[in-house]
């Protein structure tokens, strides 16, 4: 009867290549955690997911959660993170400060709009965080510096359009930054109650794109003199 060292070796030898690749790699391996733990956290939340579940799906061993990030709700927050700094370097993709005020405002929304709908997880888990009261965003230093540039920007983008006349004055950046995000965020995240009451497809291409166009028109409105 073989040892137990003997079926060790065989068991990791046998183990896939991506495992082993992964435990030798530590910027794989915590790619692959985050990857996995972006899934799970989106389909369980905070509380449902489970670490060897996750490690399971990124195929290391659940140790390597621990080494990579702490504990599970350090892995959680590194989530959240990510998420914002997806939305945030889509943002940075395009040359806002060298448009047209009107057509830097109605491009922000339309990048808002879409990543929501191009990033459901997105949705799942910014509603799991605030139903633990934005415990873990709190301790990120990192989010606070993701969003100033952008209430900046907008600042300064409603500045110019008020001196060229196409945007009233007095429109607080933060404010309308949280409308657009709204907007947005509401019709996706209740996608599910909203299309059962209308006894309408609202998940459809042409629907969400009626949406879209939509918000773009509504904020678009509230803006102008």
């Amino acid at each position: 009867m073989p040892s137990r060292t003997a079926a060790a070796r065989r068991s990791a030898a046998e183990a896939p290549e991506k495992t082993v690749r992964r435990t030798r790699d530590p910027v794989a391996t915590r790619r692959a955690l985050l990857e996995a733990a972006r899934r799970e956290f989106a389909a369980k939340g905070l509380a449902g997911a489970r670490v060897d579940e996750i490690a399971e799906r990124a195929g290391v061993n659940k140790q390597l959660v621990y080494h990579h990030f702490g504990d599970k709700d350090a892995l959680y927050l590194a989530v959240l993170e990510w998420l914002y700094d997806e939305i945030r370097a889509a943002e940075r993709e395009v040359d806002l400060a060298g448009m047209a005020p009107e057509e830097a405002i109605a491009h922000l929304i339309g990048i808002s709009f879409d990543h929501l709908a191009a990033h459901p997880d997105f949705v799942s888990l910014l509603t799991d965080e605030n139903r633990h009261g934005a415990v873990h965003v709190r301790r990120s230093p990192k989010l606070p510096t993701m969003h100033s540039p952008l209430i900046a920007l907008i600042a300064s983008t409603l500045e110019k359009g008020a001196e060229a006349g196409v945007f009233r004055h007095g429109i607080d950046p933060m404010q309308l930054y949280i409308s657009i995000a709204a907007l947005g965020y509401f019709y996706f995240s209740n996608l599910a109650t909203l299309a059962t009451i209308f006894k309408r497809r609202l998940d459809s291409r042409p629907a969400v794109t009626a949406r879209r166009a939509h918000v773009v028109d509504l904020v678009m409105h509230s803006l102008r003199p």
